[in-house]
């Protein structure tokens, strides 16, 4: 694992893996503000504070630090963590940051850690997170290990806790909801005899977040919002969040009456009902 510096997160280093030797030609202002909008120094303050932790304390450790709440309900629908299954955890994505934290504070606590994420690689820069995580990079070089990535979660003797959305909420029409989730789960869930665990997360993010959101989606090639999603979080600090945890639902439920993108639909239906 990476050691834990003064400098964890430096744009300068992320733009040089990401790009290579085409880094050097970022315009200089450009660089400064990624660092402002990515709170690059204070970040790397708190990462400093955390150093000596990983894994779900390190996971309370940043809730604690953005002094946030959650008020969890139907924790009596979570198995018992000593039943000998493994289970898929899935979510609604409306923050893109601060509710994975929190998940995986509520989902490592009840299973003695024993759950891992599928994140975006870039997450894999903090160290107290990258335990926990099995890396994806779906649009770039690592696109083609994918599968392979996941398959490996699925075969691991941990849960799976995923945002199926892979990106983090939008809004439509006036509603905060994610995209179609991806079929991924379903499929994997099946394979693997794993119940699925329903749950909500109920917040947002700003009004400008979603108007460059919509405005990335229809315009742009890349996903611009993602760079504003630790901003997003800045904005969230202090805040109460309520998190509503279904029944599982056995993996048999998914048969061949609807297809593998028919029953991720109905298990986010399933989930906005909650």
């Amino acid at each position: 694992m990476e050691q834990v510096t003064e400098r964890t997160i430096d744009i300068d280093k992320i733009l040089k893996n990401k790009m290579g030797a085409k880094a050097k030609w970022v315009p200089r202002p450009l660089v400064s503000w990624l660092k402002r909008i990515a709170h690059q120094e204070q970040v790397n303050d708190f990462l400093w504070s955390a150093k000596d932790k990983t894994g779900v304390p390190w996971l309370e450790a940043t809730l604690n630090y953005l002094q946030i709440t959650l008020e969890v309900e139907g924790r009596e629908n979570l198995p018992d963590k000593d039943d000998g299954r493994l289970y898929t955890i899935v979510s609604n994505h409306p923050l893109g940051g601060i509710d994975g934290v929190a998940l995986g504070v509520v989902i490592g606590n009840h299973f003695d850690s024993r759950f891992r994420y599928l994140v975006n690689d870039l997450l894999m820069y903090l160290p107290g997170l990258a335990p926990l995580c099995i890396p994806i990079n779906k649009t770039g070089h690592q696109s083609r290990n994918f599968p392979a990535m996941v398959k490996a979660g699925f075969e691991s003797d941990n849960n799976m806790l995923m945002f199926p959305a892979g990106i983090c909420s939008r809004r439509r029409n006036g509603e905060v909801r994610d995209i179609p989730w991806s079929k991924t789960f379903i499929s994997k869930s099946v394979e693997y005899q794993r119940d699925v665990i329903p749950i909500h997360f109920g917040g947002q993010n700003s009004n400008f977040f979603y108007r460059l959101a919509n405005f990335s989606d229809r315009c742009l090639p890349f996903n611009l919002a993602m760079l504003f999603l630790v901003d997003e979080m800045y904005k969230n600090v202090g805040q109460t969040f309520h998190v509503t945890i279904g029944k599982p639902i056995p993996w048999q439920t998914f048969d061949k009456s609807r297809s593998p993108k028919e029953w991720a639909q109905f298990v986010e239906d399933s989930v906005y009902a909650l």
